[in-house]
């Protein structure tokens, strides 16, 4: 799970940025369009109706140290929901290979996309 950010604003709500999270499993991703200033609450809210209420409750959770995931919130929210959360190595985003090029990739692709001025709503 990672952030891509740095996006012009587009759509009516004025998104600047995504939450991509990689399904190792199933080998595959979700590009959910988000703010860059969402909170943990925000997030989880996001991560709570876009994966967990349609694809269940991930086992384990692979991110780097961003304090959204850090937070005590999220802390209870694994807890309960017995999901163990697993940080990436500092410096060393080659412990997840297939999702740092996942985010590398959609990342160059969404800036490109937001710097023609498409709308997310166009593509939904």
């Amino acid at each position: 799970m990672d952030w891509v950010t740095g996006l012009f604003p587009g759509g009516k709500e004025n998104y600047n940025a995504y939450l991509i999270i990689v399904d190792r499993f199933r080998k595959s991703m979700r590009c959910l369009p988000c703010h860059k200033e969402d909170t943990a609450m925000d997030t989880a809210l996001l991560f709570w109706n876009n994966i967990i209420f349609t694809c269940g409750v991930p086992k384990i959770i692979i991110s780097d140290r961003d304090p959204k995931f850090t937070s005590e919130f999220w802390t209870n929210l694994y807890e309960m929901l017995c999901t163990k959360l697993a940080f990436s190595t500092a410096y060393h985003p080659q412990s997840d290979g297939l999702a740092e090029r996942i985010f590398q990739t959609m990342g160059d692709i969404l800036r490109r996309f937001c710097a023609y001025g498409m709308e997310y709503k166009d593509h939904e």
